[in-house]
């Protein structure tokens, strides 16, 4: 039922220019994901997975139809409306994690809540709340350059999630970590997912990862497939 539903592409359409012809990504992609539904989305480099999550996440406007996020067309919105969406309902987590140097694993999960207006004394509670979650409490004074690449990934984790997002976006999160460290994020990761009700749409290499989601998902020429 629609209202189950947290996340629609309809009919999307992604292209780039590339010198004087375009370069079609996405071509008539259906896509859906149900509130607290885990999906990995499975395909090789160069695929689109990377495009998929950017028009998906409202960092991308589509060429042709439209991006449904809980029950809001989003594809004609402006660019003050979108950025409100993505900072209070949509969580990004990277391949690289992206944490700014100069700052604590604490404060780097403090400043999106800061940004979107939250006092220091309820962002910083949130944060070391979230930084407990996930077992990284104990290097919260420390900066991203004195973290480990597992540690530095939890906290980007974090980070993503402190706003309560509706919808988390993972772009290869557990891809430049060795296997073990992988699996250690991604346990800290689908427990977060799976407690807090968040849907979750994460592109991911790894086919022993991917087995743990709900369902799995594909790109074949510019669409989404069941893998």
């Amino acid at each position: 039922m629609t209202q189950d539903l947290l996340l629609e592409l309809k009919s999307v359409d992604r292209r780039y220019d590339e010198g004087a012809r375009k370069l079609t990504i996405l071509e008539g992609a259906d896509f859906s994901l149900k509130r607290g539904e885990m999906v990995a989305l499975v395909a090789p480099s160069g695929a689109g997975k990377s495009t998929l999550l950017h028009t998906a996440g409202l960092l991308e406007w589509p060429d042709g139809g439209d991006v449904i996020l809980n029950g809001q067309a989003c594809g004609r919105l402006s660019d003050d409306q979108r950025t409100a969406i993505r900072r209070n309902e949509i969580g990004f987590v990277y391949q690289f994690h992206h944490l700014l140097p100069e700052f604590s694993a604490l404060e780097n999960v403090m400043m999106p809540q800061l940004v979107r207006g939250l006092s220091q004394t309820q962002a910083s509670e949130r944060a070391m709340q979230l930084l407990d979650y996930m077992k990284i409490s104990h290097r919260a004074e420390h900066r991203p350059g004195e973290l480990s690449g597992g540690e530095q990934q939890r906290v980007a984790i974090a980070r993503a999630v402190a706003n309560a997002p509706l919808l988390l976006l993972a772009d290869e999160p557990t891809g430049n970590l060795d296997p073990t460290t992988a699996g250690y994020v991604f346990d800290a990761l689908e427990a977060l997912v799976r407690q807090s009700g968040l849907s979750a749409l994460i592109a991911t290499h790894n086919h022993d990862l991917a087995a743990r989601m709900d369902r799995r998902v594909t790109l074949v020429e510019g669409k989404v497939v069941d893998f």
